[in-house]
């Protein structure tokens, strides 16, 4: 069945001229889509001298005592560039070159700045200046073009790197030779004849200075004694005065707590006093009140009074405090020293208060306890409770009184004397705190005078030791100095009669200078400016960048010669073809149904019959797309392939690939299947690494990558142009074939569900008239 429906398509695809000439051109347009895109970018970086690249100089140049030799970096480069044939460049001034670059006349711009010279020189002093070119480009004449300038600008700023560390070398071999010309001239004898007589006067003034200076330190350490003799006196003051300090701080502190218990209780006397007085009145009126009630309601009477009784017992708290506080004072004044003749009024003037105020309690306990018996008693019997009302009234007026007598006492006796003794105290503590300071201050200066002396003595005597060291150290320094200056005058004149293993050192160094100053300068320069030479070694080298580009664009051509076949040849078997290939005339039976893939089955006509019928065709021209177009790479164009065999068999694995993948798509799907096609297309020429290195592309096609054939494909034909890494071909060859079992998979098993509604979407498009 197979051969048949392919014995037909080729008997219908060479039935006359126009169908060959068709057929040919089928095979012919993906080649020369491919061989176009090769030739075109056969070697794009050797065709660069038509750039124009404009160069401006406007530098001075430098010239300055340490270098004596004019230096110009910007003629220099003008003159390397004159023989630098890598661009076009023009030699213009900077206005014209700028506006060169405006206009789209010149791609790019040097200009070199005036003080491009003096700021290259300024690696010799302390303010370093980096020297700047400024560089103009059009970027928007090519994308291309931008990158091949730059490479003219690094090259430039190479260039300038080289000159200058030549001409700062050969400034410097010319300075050393100079030096060792004029240190064999008599001028060079008679000075150093001067400065070994110096020198020597120089070292004896060093030797007699240490000796003096050791002598002084031996004076000061007999000093030192006297000082530590001092210190030890010193030391026994201070120790005396912090005692005198520690007893008046004590005595400081007794008198400040004096004073501060005088000032608590006064503050508190008039407050305390006040509140029982008032307290006591209210007291008397509520007793009053309640008694008179008593006829009325006995009941509220009671509580009257028993409430009373509580508010008199918990004002017996006032009393307490006071007594609290005057018992602090008495405790603060027992501290004074007997002799003080305030202490014992004071004393007896405390105790006296305290009786009062004991007294004056004793009162409010009686008071609150007579309250609370009348409470009891005024519902029992009402002429008790009138005798009551009468004790209680004078026991309030009795309690009234101590207290006046407490108040009266304390302003007449009390508080006089604190008043008295408190200023008495201030003056103390203002006269003690005052010795204390002047003491401490005392103390504190004697011992910090014996502390610096011997600190000051030791430190200067260790000072003096290391000067003397260093003018030994120095002088030492200097006889050695003249002793070489002595050898190496004898060896530059040749005199010496032979000496010991240094001097014939001393005489080879001298040789080895001799020669490398006489040595040709600018030889040495070359070197020094450049002293390391870039060897470059090719692993599977390519031709050229024409061949580097030939496995993309062939094998994009051969994806291509793929949509053109399915563009331009039926995927699907009419009936009528059917019916020819079973022998049954021109049309199948009408039992055969309406007319799609599958439906002359039931007379051995089966979908994958149809599938590879109509794909042979297809197979056989992909494979004659892809034969023509890898032999005119390799014969026509002369693309590099070490393995021509294997550069073919990559073409035609990927003509069958390729054109099974789209034929399955078109096959399947219809006009749908084309466009997936092409989306497939646009893709891989993003995506397959075949410019660019993959792993400068977008993180979406390094993921995509390993999943798409022209990678594959492209890797393969790699290897069969410069060699193969291992098994990399081969590797590369089976996961190109691998891409054809989802093909198959779909045109043989997964397309059948689909055929009806395959043939529904082809229907309604025909019925536009327009799709």
């Amino acid at each position: 069945m197979i051969w048949g429906i392919f014995k037909r398509d080729m008997c219908h695809a060479t039935r006359n001229v126009i169908a060959v000439i068709v057929s040919m051109g089928l095979v012919v347009v993906p080649a020369l889509y491919a061989w176009f895109n090769i030739a075109a970018s056969w070697d794009p970086y050797g065709n660069t001298k038509a750039l124009k690249v404009a160069v401006a100089n406007n530098d001075k140049g430098y010239k300055s005592d340490l270098i004596p030799v004019r230096v110009n970096v910007g003629e220099t480069i003008i003159s390397t560039l004159h023989a630098n044939d890598q661009l076009d460049w023009q030699f213009v001034k900077s206005d014209k070159a700028i506006d060169g670059v405006k206009s789209g006349e010149y791609y790019a711009a040097i200009v070199i700045p005036k003080g491009f010279s003096a700021d290259m020189m300024t690696l010799f002093s302390p303010d370093i200046k980096h020297a700047q070119l400024k560089y103009y480009l059009n970027e928007k004449i090519n994308p291309i073009a931008p990158h091949i300038t730059d490479q003219g600008a690094t090259t430039v700023v190479n260039t300038i790197d080289k000159t200058f560390a030549k001409t700062i070398a050969q400034v410097g071999l010319d300075l050393a030779s100079s030096i060792l010309h004029y240190s064999q001239s008599p001028q060079m004898a008679e000075y150093m004849r001067n400065l070994n007589g110096n020198l020597t006067t120089m070292a004896d003034t060093l030797s007699g200075a240490s000796q003096q200076v050791t002598s002084y330190s031996q004076l000061l350490g007999s000093a030192n004694d006297i000082v530590d003799s001092t210190g030890k006196l010193l030391a026994s003051a201070t120790k005396a005065g912090k005692q005198a300090q520690n007893a008046l701080k004590q005595g400081k502190s007794g008198a400040t707590s004096l004073t501060s218990a005088g000032a608590n209780v006064t503050s508190s006397v008039n407050t305390a006093l006040d509140q029982v007085s008032g307290a006591f009145d209210q007291v008397a009126a509520k007793v009053n009140k309640a008694f008179d009630a008593i006829g009325k309601d006995s009941d509220t009477a009671a509580s009257q009074l028993a409430t009373l009784s509580e508010q008199i017992s918990s004002g017996e708290s006032l009393y307490d405090t006071y007594i609290t506080s005057l018992n602090h004072m008495r405790e603060s004044v027992e501290q004074l020293p007997d002799s003080d003749s305030a202490k014992q009024a004071l004393l007896e003037a405390i105790d006296r208060e305290i009786t009062l105020l004991e007294a004056a309690k004793g009162d409010s306990q009686k008071l609150a306890q007579q309250l609370k018996d009348a409470s009891t008693q005024v519902t029992q019997d009402t002429a008790a409770a009138e005798r009551s009302r009468k004790e209680i009234l004078n026991r309030i007026t009795s309690a009234k009184q101590s207290i006046s007598n407490v108040r009266d006492d304390y302003a007449t006796n009390v508080k006089p004397k604190i008043d008295a003794f408190a200023s008495t105290v201030s003056t103390l503590i203002s006269q003690t705190d005052s010795m204390i300071t002047q003491l401490s201050g005392t103390a504190d200066g004697l011992d910090d005078v014996t502390g610096d002396v011997g600190t000051n003595v030791t430190s200067i005597r260790s000072t003096l030791g290391a000067i003397a060291k260093k003018l030994d150290s120095s002088a030492a320094t200097v006889k050695e100095l003249i002793t070489k200056l002595e050898t190496g005058g004898n060896a530059g004149d040749g005199n010496s009669d032979g000496g010991d293993g240094d001097n014939d050192a001393d005489s080879g160094e001298s040789d080895e200078l001799r020669a490398l100053a006489t040595a040709n300068a600018s030889t040495l320069s070359t070197l020094i400016s450049a002293p390391v030479a870039l060897h470059r070694v090719s692993v599977y080298p390519i031709a050229n960048y024409g061949s580097a580009m030939a496995p993309f664009y062939t094998i994009l051509s051969i994806w291509v010669g793929a949509i053109i076949l399915c563009a331009m040849l039926k995927v699907t078997i009419s009936d009528r073809e059917k019916a020819h290939v079973l022998g049954l005339g021109d049309t199948l039976p009408r039992i055969a149904g309406p007319s799609g893939p599958g439906n002359a089955s039931r007379w051995g006509l089966r979908l994958d019959h149809e599938y590879f019928g109509r794909y042979a065709i297809f197979a056989l021209l992909a494979l004659l797309q892809g034969t023509l177009v890898c032999l005119g790479d390799m014969y026509f164009l002369g693309v590099q392939a070490n393995h021509a065999l294997q550069f073919l068999a990559v073409g035609w694995l990927a003509a069958l690939v390729f054109s099974n993948i789209v034929y399955t798509l078109t096959v399947s799907f219809g006009d749908i299947g084309k466009a997936v096609a092409v989306v497939l297309l646009v893709m891989q020429v993003a995506g397959s690494g075949g410019t660019f290195p993959i792993e400068t592309l977008p993180k979406f096609f390094q993921m995509l990558y390993p999943f798409l054939p022209f990678p594959h494909a492209i890797d393969a034909m790699h290897a069969a142009m410069a060699g193969s890494y291992g098994n990399e071909y081969l590797l590369d060859m089976v996961y190109l074939s691998l891409f054809l079992i989802p093909s198959l998979l779909l045109g043989l098993v997964l397309r059948k569900p689909v055929i009806r509604l395959n043939n529904w979407v082809s229907r309604n498009l025909e019925s536009t008239k327009v799709m």
